[in-house]
């Protein structure tokens, strides 16, 4: 394993982006980044040494967001193909956190369930180089949870947050005209399910998804899925826990089949690497197979270690 530096630059750091990298794509130069905290999108280039000079681009100059330009969007997903970058949002409720330890106020937290709507997107952008376009968006009725409503398997953790196994997006790959979308939550009996969605323009800067779409099941052995990326004519599986758990986390190499609704057992799955994670820090969050064939890893909740004195974060590169 090697570790390669990416460096942010003020904003981002003030913002604790580079502390909650959730996804991660390479891009002709360098790299595109997201963090889950804000509503912004990231490039890095190579510039010999580290992954720097980044720009930042906000998604409301690019699509039109649901609540607004600043609440965050919760990006858990990036996905580059045929000269668009796809960013796409958790999709998920969010029960507060317990902040204090007084009993009550404790509980009237944990009562409280929030839905922000910035997280229920899936945005399609034309790159130019490295630099985005207008773009266009699947969200509000037409987007994706709305045709969940009265899916079998899915609908009825549409209601539960996704910290409580409720519907959780948090990788998203394209591969032709199929848009791939990891779930890490809901694990159905130790099963961890992806979508596969294809999508048309609706005009209006709009996205529709055209039907039926198609689910797919992975035995992950109890683990959902927590980022995907294109591997040949294969996908990586970015393999994690759905609850807020550290661990285990590995990567699984997975080649989706022709069938409308297809279970694939273990022994169908190839385990590529195990990946190293730590308590309460170091959660594997985003993955990328680079151009020299390497697997490049970003964490969310790094720890000190991974903090570097100019201001950026290491990332992990293995050889598979």
């Amino acid at each position: 394993m090697q570790q390669v530096e990416l460096r942010f630059d003020h904003a981002s750091r003030a913002s604790q982006t580079h502390t909650n990298l959730s996804a991660i794509r390479q891009s002709s130069t360098g790299l595109w980044v997201a963090g889950d905290e804000t509503a912004t999108f990231e490039h890095l280039t190579w510039t010999g040494d580290h992954y720097g000079a980044q720009r930042t681009f906000r998604l409301a100059d690019y699509v039109s967001l649901p609540a607004g330009p600043e609440e965050e969007a919760d990006i858990e997903g990036l996905a580059r193909a045929d000269g668009h970058l796809w960013l796409v949002g958790s999709h998920s409720l969010k029960r507060k956190k317990v902040k204090s330890k007084d009993p009550d106020k404790a509980a009237e937290r944990l009562a409280t369930v929030v839905r922000e709507e910035n997280r229920f997107i899936l945005v399609r952008l034309p790159l130019h180089g490295d630099t985005p376009g207008p773009g266009t968006v699947l969200s509000g009725k037409d987007g994706l949870t709305t045709h969940l409503r009265d899916d079998r398997h899915l609908a009825p953790f549409l209601e539960l947050p996704g910290k409580d196994n409720g519907f959780d997006v948090e990788g998203i790959a394209v591969v032709s005209e199929q848009v791939y979308i990891g779930l890490r939550g809901p694990v159905l009996r130790g099963w961890a399910v992806v979508l596969e969605l294809r999508l048309d323009d609706a005009g209006k800067e709009r996205l529709r998804l055209r039907e039926p779409y198609r689910k797919h099941f992975l035995d992950l052995g109890g683990l959902g899925v927590r980022d995907l990326c294109p591997d040949g004519d294969s996908l990586l599986v970015l393999a994690g826990p759905t609850m807020d758990l550290d661990g285990p986390v590995r990567v699984v190499r997975w080649r989706p089949g022709p069938k409308r609704q297809e279970v694939v057992p273990e022994d169908e799955l190839e385990t590529v690497i195990e990946l190293p994670y730590g308590v309460g820090c170091d959660h594997p969050e985003g993955l990328v197979r680079l151009d020299d064939g390497r697997l490049m890893v970003v964490y969310d909740s790094p720890s000190p270690a991974r903090i570097t004195p100019a201001g950026g974060v290491l990332a992990d590169v293995f050889t598979i």
